[in-house]
């Protein structure tokens, strides 16, 4: 069966919200444990739901600290997210030739909402799962069931790409194609660990495996 539906990861695969996130992290962490954390500490902390981090830290304070995560995150959106390199006329490519685009993320909505807008990838896609839009974040396959349930598609029609293992493990679960980014922050030798079916090096690299030739 061909590929007629391609699910993106947003932060790490389509915008660079690296530099936001770990500076959120130091930020909240800086508050709660004073000179403990340096930016190596919490590579590991991006692409999980801030709550299965925080919770393991203080379960007492986990709310409060994720309040003061949101906060700063939200006041430095704008300044410091970007999209990657040939991010944009990809996506924009394959709107155009009428595939089936839609984002399963772990973030909440409304910062979502905020990295689309800014980076001018909302007009492409057709379905938007955020973390608040299901019960169980990936790896759990319920985020991207949803997602192709409401695209009309099946796994078999879909591939999963992302920067994280568990946007790899949630396309496996869910039973569709999945392909690494090779700029995750993680490194991409971290990803082949967890056998995707393909690693981009460019965004453009995702062209081929559906059947688009550029400039046609």
């Amino acid at each position: 069966m061909s590929i007629n539906t391609l699910l993106f990861d947003l932060d790490g695969t389509l915008i660079d919200t690296n530099d936001l996130i770990i500076e959120s992290f130091l930020h909240t962490l800086d508050h709660y444990y004073p000179d403990q954390y340096q930016r190596e500490d919490v590579l590991t902390f991006l692409g999980p739901p801030l709550y299965d981090t925080f919770v393991k830290m203080d379960e007492a304070r986990v709310d409060e600290m994720i309040t003061h995560y949101r906060d700063f995150n939200l006041s430095k959106h704008d300044e410091l997210v970007k999209e990657f390199e040939g991010v944009y006329d990809t996506v924009k490519l394959l709107h155009e030739k009428g595939f089936k685009l839609g984002i399963v993320t772990t973030k909440m909505r409304g910062t979502v909402v905020m990295g689309l807008k800014l980076t001018g990838l909302d007009a492409f896609f057709d379905v938007v799962v955020c973390l608040d839009d299901v019960t169980n974040a990936k790896p759990d396959p319920e985020p991207i069931h949803l997602a192709l349930q409401q695209l009309g598609s099946s796994p078999e029609e879909a591939i999963m790409v992302g920067d994280n293992y568990h946007d790899i493990l949630a396309g496996k679960n869910a039973g569709t194609k999945t392909a690494a980014v090779s700029w995750t922050i993680k490194g991409v030798e971290y990803l082949q660990q967890f056998e995707p079916d393909y690693v981009l090096t460019h965004m453009e690299d995702i062209l081929p495996l559906v059947g688009v030739t550029k400039g046609e």
